[in-house]
């Protein structure tokens, strides 16, 4: 004998209102988490410049760029966007479109020995200057503490949501 499936026994019309009644416990996870890798990014890309601060020759003989991360929000249907209205089905947080090199020139400085310096003695330095660096992995780690605060709050506002409703 095979036990019987088990069928609702609701009509059509109120499953389909229980199902529109869902909602989202946990809101602005989604772009929280988005936010959380790209700073993610930021960070790797800081500590690649921290460790490249001295740096005078890469792969292909040249000196090494500081690295910048560019950030864009996230929107899935931009043609839908209205200024001054915030539609939470649109935006879906921040991504990085590039990673890029800063084209400032690096310092020169005197050091006949190095082994690359030119005919005058003159070393080419990478345009990394650590303390800049610092400010910006500061910078980068507050942001990245700060969205990670959002999902902690998030987590214990829909705990205390599934709480009331027991």
């Amino acid at each position: 004998r095979h036990p019987r499936p088990r069928v609702s026994r609701r009509p059509t019309s109120i499953r389909r209102r229980t199902e529109a009644m869902t909602m989202n416990l946990i809101p602005g996870v989604e772009s929280t988490g988005s936010a959380l890798a790209a700073e993610k990014i930021r960070l790797e890309i800081i500590a690649q410049n921290i460790a490249n601060a001295n740096t005078t020759q890469d792969k292909d003989g040249n000196v090494y760029r500081r690295k910048e991360v560019a950030f864009e929000e996230y929107v899935t249907s931009p043609d839908r966007r209205i200024p001054g209205y915030v539609d939470e089905n649109l935006y879906r947080g921040v991504k990085v479109t590039d990673v890029y090199d800063d084209m400032t020139p690096g310092r020169f400085i005197y050091n006949p020995s190095h082994p690359h310096a030119d005919e005058n003695g003159m070393v080419e330095m990478p345009n990394v200057d650590p303390s800049r660096e610092m400010v910006d992995l500061i910078s980068a780690s507050r942001a990245y503490e700060a969205n990670l605060t959002v999902v902690k709050t998030s987590r214990r506002m829909a705990q205390q949501a599934i709480a009331i409703g027991k």
